[in-house]
């Protein structure tokens, strides 16, 4: 068996709807491929949430913990500016 390899998503900079891009091709990843980190879709990585990128050259693994965190931190700015 062979170890795969996992990213850091990132949160699109400059994005008017909350875009994440694979942090291995840079590829948007798709809601629809982002998944709690559990059950059938558990990966072996210190990750509470996952996203798959679908980019045909790439299908890396992404944790996107790191991300919301920064998309979470982008809104209370926000809510703190008014």
């Amino acid at each position: 068996m062979t170890q795969q390899e996992h990213y850091i998503a990132k949160l699109a900079e400059g994005s008017v709807i909350p875009t994440f891009q694979c942090g291995h091709c840079g590829s948007i990843l798709p809601k629809a491929r982002i998944f709690p980190n559990e059950r059938d879709n558990r990966q072996d990585l210190a990750c509470h949430t996952i996203g798959l990128c679908s980019a045909d050259d790439c299908g890396a693994v992404n944790c996107m913990d790191e991300a919301f965190r920064q998309l979470e931190k982008q809104n209370q700015d926000q809510q703190a500016a008014g």
